[in-house]
């Protein structure tokens, strides 16, 4: 496995435009969220519903923050923040009647095209065309460069 220098480093190779960057830093994340409240939103099976914090989301969580862990455990703390984070916002929102799988859905499909309007700026594909991995590793690279501003070594 590569380590997070290096996934970072091949990540970084097609986020060097100063406007695809900050579309990424808005994006990535709220992309993250998206893809929990799109998960969060999925029926649960009967023998989920004993326990009322189970949901896919929870479920899918727990891999992806396994490969943060193996990472580097300082970016797995801040993606388990995110990740927490998103769950309560989802959480929250189904509370007050807000439809989570529609609001997901609508923020994933309007942060893609904010995505590639930024690739179309940059002039180079998105990474996860190269390798599906990139797709786990965008988040990271986001609190990454937030550890950095913060100087918190990861």
């Amino acid at each position: 496995m590569r380590t997070v220098q290096q996934w970072f480093a091949e990540y970084s190779e097609s986020h060097q435009n100063p406007v695809n960057k900050a579309i990424h830093w808005i994006a990535v994340p709220v992309i993250y969220a998206a893809i929990t409240g799109l998960l969060w939103a999925i029926p649960q099976p009967q023998f989920m519903s004993a326990l009322p914090w189970l949901n896919w989301a929870v479920v899918a969580a727990v891999p992806v923050l396994l490969f943060y862990v193996a990472l580097s455990f300082p970016i797995a703390l801040g993606m388990t923040a995110l990740t927490v984070a998103c769950l309560w916002a989802w959480s929250l929102l189904e509370r007050v009647g807000v439809s989570v799988w529609q609001t997901a859905l609508g923020l994933f499909v309007v942060m893609w095209i904010f995505q590639f309007i930024g690739h179309a700026y940059e002039g180079k594909k998105p990474a996860f065309f190269k390798d599906l991995e990139f797709l786990l590793i965008g988040p990271a690279w986001v609190v990454a460069f937030i550890y950095r501003a913060l100087g918190i070594r990861y």
